[in-house]
């Protein structure tokens, strides 16, 4: 595992324990925001992994936002 991923799940396991949807949507809007310069700079790894890990944001903000809405009601 490399740094990045570390600091994924670090920031991940954070957010969860948080529980508030529109972090998770911060930290995604902020990977694709720093992925742009390492995809202009050709680090294509990093700025991969980094277009991963919003999706990862994305994903779980649905799960939480569908799971809130659903004890609403």
């Amino acid at each position: 595992m490399k740094a990045q991923d570390i600091l994924f799940f670090v920031v991940l396991v954070l957010l969860v324990i948080l529980r508030k949807p529109r972090y998770f949507v911060v930290a995604g809007l902020a990977c694709l925001a720093f992925s742009i310069p390492l995809f202009a700079m050709w680090v294509f790894f990093t700025a991969e992994h980094l277009i991963w890990y919003a999706a990862a944001f994305f994903f779980i903000f649905v799960l939480f936002s569908l799971l809130q809405s659903h004890k609403v009601q």
